[in-house]
């Protein structure tokens, strides 16, 4: 005998399970495959109207400013041999992309796209579960990620495939400071550099980011700052998809002083070193966005300054 609860029970099982089977049927029909050179254009444009409409929704800037942007982006990691890359179809059309950013020990995550048409059916988790499983595979010590802190959406599905809240971090940009700190020289780093800027990362983050300098000595964009002859920091750049590590929160201040511009949206300042969050503003600096930086598996607690880059 079923009793009027366990019926109204059932059926708000069952309601359950079709709304779930709706939205279901992109990720049972949709196709995971490796990315090519050929799929920059659609990639592309998916990547920028993805980011654009996110934004748009929350009323704040576009991290990718057009579809040409987003076009040149997305072919630049799809043909990088230190990045993986997969892409999602659904019905014979690419509906969105994920990559993995493998130059360095711990990997970084993104940039995920989906198209908007096919947002919030599971297109997401799928890819997300792809690049987990190819870490894993490689038995990476960690992944990392940063989601913008307004798409609560997304904060929600990494923290719910076991990612790991570690630091907000506030977007700034402004004018150049183009200004020196006393007893710190800022320079151009060489070649030579590498095994100096490697050790200081371990220093700080108990790992190096070794290939991301590399491409950044080639891409001719990597500073160092040093303390009487001595590399106690670097930047692979000053910009959104760079990073920078240093002892202590002078020298970061250092390089940022020295830099002509802030690429991209701008720079990614921990928002719990004050101090550094304080001098940007006093110098003219503003956050345009909040972030959030998240990770899986080996974390280790900075012991010193560094600027992530958004691919962390």
């Amino acid at each position: 005998m079923i009793t009027e609860r366990e019926e109204d029970d059932r059926e708000g099982r069952i309601t359950q399970e079709a709304m779930e089977l709706w939205k279901g049927l992109a990720v049972v029909d949709l196709v995971l495959r490796p990315g090519t050179a050929d799929d920059a254009a659609e990639c592309g444009r998916i990547c920028f109207e993805a980011f654009a409409g996110l934004a748009r929704e929350h009323a704040f800037p576009p991290d990718v400013p057009s579809p040409e942007v987003g076009i040149a982006l997305i072919e630049a990691f799809l043909t990088h041999p230190g990045f993986y890359s997969v892409v999602a179809e659904f019905d014979g059309r690419i509906v969105g992309s994920n990559f993995l950013d493998e130059r360095s020990p711990v990997v970084g995550v993104g940039p995920i796209t989906i198209d908007p048409a096919m947002q919030n059916r599971g297109v997401g988790r799928r890819l997300m579960r792809d690049v987990m499983q190819r870490s894993a595979e490689r038995r990476v010590p960690g992944l990392r990620l940063l989601q913008s802190g307004y798409h609560t959406r997304s904060f929600s599905l990494y923290a719910s495939l076991g990612f790991v809240f570690r630091e907000t971090l506030a977007c700034m940009q402004g004018p150049a400071i183009l200004r020196t700190v006393a007893g710190l020289t800022v320079r151009e780093a060489t070649d030579a550099d590498l095994a100096a800027c490697n050790d200081v990362c371990r220093r700080v983050h108990g790992v190096d980011r070794g290939g991301e300098v590399a491409d950044a000595l080639k891409q001719g964009t990597a500073r160092v700052v040093e303390d009487e002859g001595r590399v106690t920091g670097y930047a692979t750049d000053l910009a959104f998809f760079a990073h920078a590590v240093a002892e202590t929160t002078t020298g970061l201040q250092a390089l940022i002083a020295s830099a002509p511009a802030f690429g991209g949206p701008g720079i990614l300042v921990p928002a719990s070193n004050s101090l550094l969050l304080q001098w940007g503003l006093a110098n003219g600096l503003r956050v345009v966005q909040l972030m959030s930086l998240m990770t899986i598996g080996l974390y280790n607690e900075p012991a010193g300054a560094y600027l992530p880059s958004i691919l962390y």
